[in-house]
């Protein structure tokens, strides 16, 4: 009995799990980057900053600013992730892993650079000078001030860097201002200003006078007397394992997403090398050699050999 020969079929898939997941969560990714972007836009746009860049200043500590770029780095990522999944283009997917890598480097190299840094007072003279800036430039840039009432008020319950006197440097705020009419002279913004449990409307003038000299109530019941760069270092101190755990979710989430690209580029490269050696000329040639010939039946086979059914 002739023995039969068996071949085994050799198949690749590209898993669709793998590669809607990633599709998915990059197009979150490339939405939420995309809302990002546009907000930073109409800021800017809001301020006139298109069509006058030299009020530019500090441009890496206007909002609007690291919006635009936060949003355009998100946009990038999520577009290069969601497309490359979804049109299974590995040369995307390559960049998507490439960006994601770029992106988990700097991060680590960031929390290197933190924690080295940390006792050597560089980092608190940097968030220092940053709020200076923010102080001195209060009244210019709506976004900045917008900023530093949210970190005074809602946030550290702060005023000033290390305290209400910083607000002098601030031409608005300064006790010499009183000599051209300011009204803010010797005062301070009212998000220094505690909130009362009772209030409902905000009082924009609680500040004012509060630094003057016989001021007639208790400072420390109208507003807050420590520094918001103490406040930073102790509100760093109670939610430390939250920050922690943060970061290591936000890296991990990384890691897993350049493992998942590389596994489906794998996936991809394979199913075409396989499609690439199927219809080589070669094999081709290889696997019509080996056809089976068709199945004759004697009749065929008769005429094939001139014979006919009466002799």
């Amino acid at each position: 009995m002739p023995s039969v020969r068996k071949y085994r079929r050799e198949t690749t898939e590209i898993s669709c799990c793998l590669k809607y997941l990633l599709f998915s969560s990059n197009v979150v990714v490339w939405t939420l980057g995309l809302c990002v972007l546009a907000v930073g836009i109409w800021a800017w746009n809001e301020k006139d900053m298109f069509s006058n860049l030299a009020k530019l200043t500090f441009i890496a500590l206007d909002p609007a600013f690291v919006l635009i770029c936060t949003g355009t780095i998100t946009f990038i990522i999520g577009f290069t992730g969601s497309v490359g999944a979804l049109r299974e283009n590995t040369c995307l997917l390559s960049l998507y892993a490439l960006f994601l890598s770029l992106l988990l480097t700097f991060e680590i190299s960031l929390g290197i650079l933190t924690f080295v840094l940390k006792d050597k007072g560089w980092i608190k003279d940097q968030a220092t000078e940053g709020l200076r800036a923010f102080i001195i430039h209060y009244r210019e840039d709506p976004d900045q001030q917008n900023l530093i009432d949210w970190i005074q008020e809602d946030w550290l319950q702060c005023c000033g860097i290390d305290g209400p006197k910083d607000w002098d440097s601030n031409n608005y705020f300064n006790c010499s201002s009183s000599a051209i009419g300011s009204r803010e002279a010797c005062g301070v913004p009212f998000s220094c200003c505690r909130r009362r449990p009772t209030e409902i409307i905000k009082n924009k003038q609680c500040g004012y006078d509060v630094r003057k000299e016989g001021y007639n109530y208790e400072i420390s019941k109208i507003i807050y007397e420590k520094g918001c760069v103490q406040a930073g270092e102790e509100w760093i101190e109670r939610n430390l394992i939250i920050i922690s755990t943060s970061v290591i979710i936000l890296i991990f989430i990384q890691i897993l997403g350049i493992c998942f690209t590389q596994n489906l580029r794998a996936d991809i490269n394979a199913q075409n090398r396989n499609i690439t050696d199927k219809y080589h000329p070669l094999r081709l040639a290889t696997a019509r050699r080996h056809r089976p010939l068709p199945f004759r039946t004697s009749t065929n086979l008769i005429f094939t050999h001139g014979y006919s059914l009466g002799k």
